[in-house]
């Protein structure tokens, strides 16, 4: 009987990897777990025959022998274009290692995320990300205690997990520093409001920054802080409270680029674009803020080489490291054709 009238193809197992490769079993496993002790030569001639028979690795097999091979990221949501440079980043690392990554996007409030995190645990996952969570160092490190992990976008110096994060204060200071350059004085912020409460956020971090060259500029007094969410809605909601001002700024640091492209459609709705209405920056670089029609001044924090990071640490977390990184990336100014000199 043929695959095609119903007969299921036999599963490629990784005996019949290691006879077409030519190796005994015990050395195809060794290529298959990155192992010590296998050579060049010898990882070639297995990865080859992998490929070849179109094996892949057995999850639940692989799970008796104390892993799964699987990473879980945990995300608020996934229409932040920025995530896609951080995954992009932390497969580039885990794949070749055999590792798959699964991503779950579980909302603004912390009990959604909690929920998502304990079944990503129950479903053995090897290690865990979580993209600026909403939640405390101290439930972060009751996480830790149950699973490797690793937070991007929090400044911590916890012990019990790692964090990747860029320079917030130092990226929202170029944006002011930028705008002053170019003339402006009156200058906003769109502060993501539900990270107001926990300091080690990037939201409040880019705040800070904000704040601090505004006073060095001497322009404390033209700060405008226009709270609302780090999402699509958020940056419409963000665009009307501007637009509903006595006083409006003539420059809007939008906190990210999600917001920011949230700002230009409210605008471009109402027959208006920037830097007309008034000159934007975004925070990420994520690829859709240098399209065309959007080229979007904005600060990159460089989101792939991010997620490189984050695929060393939570791979090392998994076979053993204990000591916590605490890894802190530059940002720079890549300036496009949403901000202008004040006229």
């Amino acid at each position: 009987m043929s695959e095609t009238s119903g007969q299921r193809r036999r599963r490629i197992t990784i005996v019949d990897v290691a006879k077409h490769a030519g190796v005994s079993t015990a050395s195809a496993s060794k290529v298959l777990r990155n192992a010590y002790g296998a050579s060049e030569s010898m990882r070639a001639r297995v990865q080859e025959a992998m490929e070849e028979l179109g094996y892949r690795p057995y999850g639940p097999a692989r799970g008796m022998r104390g892993r799964t091979f699987t990473i879980g990221v945990v995300v608020s949501d996934i229409e932040n274009p920025f995530l896609s440079l951080i995954t992009d980043g932390i497969s580039s690392v885990i794949r070749p290692l055999s590792y798959e990554l699964f991503v779950s996007p579980s909302g603004f409030e912390a009990l959604p995320q909690k929920a998502v995190v304990e079944a990503m645990i129950d479903h053995q996952m090897d290690g865990l990300v979580m993209v600026a969570p909403l939640m405390t160092a101290a439930e972060l490190e009751q996480i830790a205690m149950n699973i490797p992990l690793v937070v991007v976008g929090h400044h911590s110096q916890s012990h019990a997990f790692d964090t990747v994060a860029a320079d917030d204060k130092l990226g929202a200071q170029l944006v002011v520093d930028h705008f002053v350059e170019l003339g402006h004085r009156r200058i906003g912020f769109v502060m993501h409001a539900d990270g107001r409460g926990d300091t080690s956020r990037p939201e409040c971090h880019r705040l800070q920054g904000f704040e601090l060259a505004m006073s060095r500029h001497g322009l404390h007094r033209e700060a405008i802080v226009i709270d609302s969410r780090w999402n699509l809605d958020g940056g419409k909601e963000a665009a009307r409270q501007i637009a509903a001002l006595n006083a409006p700024p003539t420059a809007v640091h939008a906190g990210a680029d999600i917001v920011a492209l949230g700002m230009m459609s409210e605008l471009w709705e109402g027959g208006k674009s920037v830097p007309q209405a008034y000159s934007l920056v975004g925070y990420d670089n994520s690829r859709t803020s240098s399209l065309g029609p959007i080229r979007l001044t904005t600060v990159d924090q460089a989101g792939t080489e991010m997620g490189k990071r984050v695929g060393h640490l939570v791979v090392e977390r998994i076979e053993g490291r204990t000591g916590a990184r605490h890894d802190v990336l530059e940002p720079h100014l890549v300036i496009r054709g949403t901000t202008a000199r004040l006229t």
